[in-house]
């Protein structure tokens, strides 16, 4: 009995200790950029590298400053982000509800071939939607951006999985004898279930169009209309590289991200948890 006690001691401290370690190593990208963010070029190309933090963060993100409208630039992909990610997340929703709970004709088939459009590259549709976009006028305008990013064929999926899972084909029959419509259902049923799967995907679509660097690119080309994205790459001088205002700016980018998941990973958790326990 006691032998039995301590193996799952010890097993139990392993795990934790393996958790721990992988956390750890997952977290050091991130220290290190923070690091070489506090240093000058000379110490980042010293060796050995400097492995604690400096004193020049400031120094380098004046830097950052006087290279690129930094500020305008984060409220740039800040807007673009959070339309994004609020537009697919309602769309997607509906959409999964429209594929879970309401059957019309070729449903199914619909839906397969929504899924199809998740093998197709990117960057196969990028002339014909930049022609799309030149036609309407939209070049160097957060719209072009933002609107071919409403289109998710993943977050369809995602949603429609959970809402199958999630919400039981009796509570909307009774609905619907009750006199609901589909969208007083959708509003005061299905929203209140599946707000861990708003916040899964939300993290997910945020942090996908806050990283999106090419088609940004090729759309806004009016310098005040950059994301922080593009905005960054200007920093890469093809002579000189100032390697701690390069990482200062990516360091200072990458911070909304943080306070995003930070603010949802509670629901994030609960939504992988219970999609493992009803699976």
């Amino acid at each position: 009995m006691y032998s039995e006690k301590v193996k799952q001691k010890v097993a139990k401290s392993s795990l934790y200790g393996f958790l721990i370690t992988v956390s750890l190593a997952s977290l050091f990208p991130f220290y290190w950029m923070f690091v070489m963010a506090t240093n000058s070029n000379e110490t980042i190309n010293q060796t050995p590298p400097a492995l604690i933090p400096g004193s020049e963060l400031v120094t380098n993100f004046q830097n950052v400053l006087g290279s690129i409208p930094f500020f305008r630039t984060m409220l740039n992909s800040l807007i673009v982000s959070t339309s994004i990610t609020l537009g697919v997340v309602l769309l997607c929703s509906l959409a999964g509800f429209a594929f879970a709970k309401i059957p019309f004709p070729g449903r199914g088939i619909l839906f397969v071939l929504i899924l199809g459009t998740m093998m197709i590259p990117p960057q196969l549709g990028l002339i014909p939607t930049y022609f799309i976009i030149t036609e309407l006028g939209w070049l160097s305008d957060l719209k072009a951006v933002i609107v071919p990013g409403l289109m998710h064929a993943f977050g369809i999926f995602w949603m429609r999985q959970y809402i199958a899972s999630a919400v039981p084909d009796e509570i909307m029959e009774a609905a619907r004898i009750d006199g609901c419509s589909n969208f007083r259902m959708y509003w005061n049923i299905i929203i209140p279930t599946i707000l861990p799967a708003f916040a899964t995907l939300g993290i997910i679509v945020f942090m996908q169009i806050w990283g999106d660097y090419l088609w940004p690119l090729v759309v806004l080309k009016d310098q005040s209309m950059h994301t922080i994205q593009v905005a960054l790459r200007s920093l890469m001088d093809d002579r000189v590289k100032d390697y701690g205002m390069i990482l200062s700016g990516t360091f200072w980018a990458t911070v909304p991200l943080i306070i995003i998941f930070l603010l949802f990973n509670r629901m994030f958790i609960k939504s992988i948890t219970d999609g493992a326990v009803k699976s």
